[in-house]
């Protein structure tokens, strides 16, 4: 085989992986729900450009549950603190209710000395992340929480 033909196999086997690992990528939706337009925008490029994930934006917990029903979401990162329904009670509408129950959720909180976040765990969440976040590094904590590959 000459050496064209193998480059050239070689470049289709790394375009295919290449593709499979971005349909791999893609695969992943996630519900973002922040009154903060800053922080819900941020999270939503970071997820999207970083790791590729389709993100959905929420501006209130009402909206929240509306759309995780609407879209059913892989995951959700649920703001602590919003006006009207807070993320708590927010996180908990959501696992009375069959169609969104098994969606698994993430609290985002500026509140992270060790108490509020034992209160927060105590919810039954898949976990709890502290705000402000690092954009590079988001993808990797919502994977390393959900038990996701990265």
């Amino acid at each position: 085989m000459s050496d064209a033909s193998v480059s050239g196999a070689r470049t289709v086997f790394l375009d295919s992986r290449a593709r499979q690992h971005e349909f791999t990528r893609m695969t992943r939706r996630v519900l973002i729900v922040d009154d903060e337009d800053d922080i819900r925008e941020v999270a939503q490029m970071s997820l999207e450009m970083v790791a590729g994930w389709e993100v959905i934006p929420a501006r209130s917990g009402d909206e929240g549950v509306r759309l995780a029903a609407e879209s059913r979401p892989d995951a959700i990162l649920l703001d602590v603190m919003m006006p009207g329904m807070d993320g708590p009670a927010t996180a908990s509408l959501l696992r009375e209710r069959p169609e969104t129950a098994d969606i698994p959720v993430i609290l985002l909180t500026a509140k992270v000395q060790p108490a509020d976040r034992r209160r927060l765990e105590s919810l039954g969440v898949a976990g709890v992340l502290a705000k402000p976040f690092d954009p590079m590094e988001l993808a990797n904590q919502v994977s390393s929480l959900l038990g996701w590959p990265a």
